[in-house]
């Protein structure tokens, strides 16, 4: 699956637990919606990181990827300590001038 650099760098931060190499994945002023909660900037998206990385410690695995316009999808295998693991999950993401920013992650 050939996915842009940014969304690479993401997993692979996601796989190593890396809070910090994922919150670098973003702009300073980028969103995530998770869980039906907002976090804004990079600041807060790297505390959202390593607090999910510490209670689930799941791991990706892209199954399939679109471009919409300026959105781009990911669907992600994700498995980890968590009921029903693995499940997919789709991340929505908006990336501008190589950085992500903003990220919905449904189910």
């Amino acid at each position: 699956m050939n996915l842009p650099k940014i969304i690479t760098d993401l997993i692979k931060a996601q796989d190593d637990f890396d809070s910090v190499a994922y919150a670098n994945c973003f702009s300073d002023t980028a969103v995530v919606f998770d869980e039906g909660k907002r976090y804004n900037g990079r600041k807060e998206i790297e505390h959202w990181i390593a607090d999910a990385n510490e209670r689930y410690k799941s791991v990706m695995k892209p199954v399939g990827y679109e471009e919409n316009g300026t959105e781009s999808i990911l669907k992600a295998e994700v498995s980890g300590t968590f009921p029903g693991s693995p499940i997919v999950l789709s991340y929505q993401l908006q990336i501008d001038d190589e950085l992500i920013q903003s990220l919905k992650i449904t189910g």
